[in-house]
């Protein structure tokens, strides 16, 4: 286990005036002591013992085992800082034993670290003042395939040259642009793109981005993304099943219709945004999933309104392969006698929505009006042909009303019970019908905290079943 005293002892030099990065200044020089081993065959019994008596270096991402200077073929093992080469009182009992054995002698090693070495964190400590050093360079940023995105505070504004070519430097992946976002999402447009500068690497924004074995490629100045929700995009799609139609109503891209589809749900998957209906397009054809998802290019309002009469009048099937069961004594593959013919299985839409998805949480909660009166007015009513709406569901049918799984956000209220009283309030208001605790309980409802936006908001998502008092109001 490496020791934190050890490793702090490893810094790099500090430079608090940089504002352009100058990468041959981290180089720097350590002076420490190595047991060098006379024996190859010592070698690594050797590391093994030193490791357990607390001997040898122990710090991420530095190699214990050097060669001897000027000794071509023989290998050293660094030693704690403490241990001086001349001063045997600094050596452990079991140091000394193997020294007094002539297994290895202690010697001099200067050990040199470079830029490469350090990472982000420890690079920019070195640059920024050394008081209240977490609020002078960004911890969090999020990676859209080759761009990594950030939202610099004023504070950081003197260091952004330096942040974005270390940030480049120093990424686990392959991270060539470095953008930073100008203004608030949501807020200049309808569309929820922002404005943007480059810090570092081309102005190159066409990304291909992977997530949960879906591919999505999209101009990332044009659309919205946000990776921090994958957990979101998964814990969303997990509550579908296979067979049932979703209605995505601001779906962006697909990241909640895309892997939808690949479950073999049936979405209808909308957005304002003709680019992002455009790029949803070609996601849904690179993912394969062109039987099961269908895109729209329309206000959200009418959408709803829209997609559930378009349930009603067209029907929509898909067939998929289903594998052969396993057979005794080994899988199908390697069962006797003739191939036995593989089932077609075929897949009905339904004609009623299992889910609508609302990821729009700025405005989301303006966007359920359309639901008072869903199956009574037009053009739902005309898509029922006098059909009573009510027999389409429980107890008439299997069917239940849909679950809406609205996103928004909310400020940061001193308890998370007054967040989602007031969450509640707002929803009421819209659908005008009244939803506390109770009903959300009887609408098999429940309010989960996504994650916080900044210091004094949140983002919420809040699941509850239509109210038949709201679908089938007159």
């Amino acid at each position: 286990m490496s020791d934190p005293n050890v490793a702090e002892y490893f810094r790099p030099p500090v430079n608090r005036a940089m504002r352009s990065l100058d990468r041959a200044f981290f180089e720097r020089i350590f002076p420490l002591s190595a047991a060098a081993v006379k024996e190859k065959k010592d070698i690594f019994p050797l590391k093994d013992v030193l490791n357990r008596s607390n001997d040898a270096l122990n710090v991420p991402r530095m190699r214990p085992l050097q060669d001897v200077p000027g000794k071509l073929g023989s290998k050293c093992i660094l030693l704690r800082p403490e241990i001086k080469h001349d001063c045997p009182s600094t050596w452990s009992p079991t140091l000394t034993e193997i020294a007094n054995q002539a297994r290895v002698d202690v010697i001099p090693f200067d050990l040199t670290l470079d830029y490469k070495y350090w990472s982000y964190d420890q690079i920019m400590s070195a640059i920024v003042p050394e008081e209240n050093q977490e609020i002078y360079f960004p911890k969090r940023f999020t990676e859209v395939g080759h761009v990594l995105h950030l939202n610099l505070r004023p504070e950081h504004e003197p260091y952004k040259a330096v942040i974005s070519e270390v940030l480049v430097d120093k990424s686990n992946r392959n991270i060539r642009t470095v953008i930073n976002k100008l203004d608030n999402v949501g807020d200049e447009n309808a569309y929820r793109t922002f404005k943007y500068e480059v810090l570092a690497g081309p102005d190159d924004l066409m990304v291909e981005h992977h997530e949960d074995g879906c591919v999505f490629r999209f101009d990332f100045a044009k659309v919205y993304w946000n990776s921090r929700l994958q957990q979101e995009h998964r814990r969303i799609v997990e509550k579908f099943q296979p067979g049932e139609a979703v209605c995505d109503v601001m779906a962006g891209v697909g990241p909640f219709a895309i892997p939808a589809g690949k479950k073999r749900v049936f979405v209808l998957a909308n957005d304002l945004n003709p680019d992002s209906y455009a790029y949803m397009e070609g996601n849904i054809v690179a993912n394969k999933v062109g039987k099961f998802v269908h895109p729209y290019n329309e206000d959200g309002h009418a959408f709803i309104r829209n997609a559930t009469a378009t349930l009603l009048e067209k029907s929509v099937s898909a067939g998929s392969i289903e594998r052969l069961p396993k057979q005794k004594g080994g899988d199908s593959k390697r069962q006797s006698g003739p191939s036995r013919p593989k089932k077609l299985s075929v897949a009905h839409r339904p004609q009623v929505p299992s889910h609508f998805v609302m990821n729009l949480p700025a405005s989301a909660i303006d966007f359920l009006p359309p639901f008072i009166g869903l199956y009574t007015r037009s053009p739902v009513q005309e898509a029922l042909g006098g059909t009573d709406p009510r027999t389409l569901f429980a107890p008439h049918t299997p069917a239940q009303l849909p679950m809406i799984h609205v996103h928004c956000f909310s400020p940061k209220f001193p308890t998370t019970e007054k967040s989602e009283q007031e969450i509640l309030r707002r929803i009421s208001e819209k659908l005008q019908f009244n939803i506390d605790t109770n009903m959300m309980k009887a609408l098999d409802g429940e309010i989960h905290d996504v994650r916080d936006i900044a210091p004094g908001k949140e983002m919420f998502c809040v699941s509850f079943r239509l109210p038949a008092e709201v679908a089938f109001r007159e």
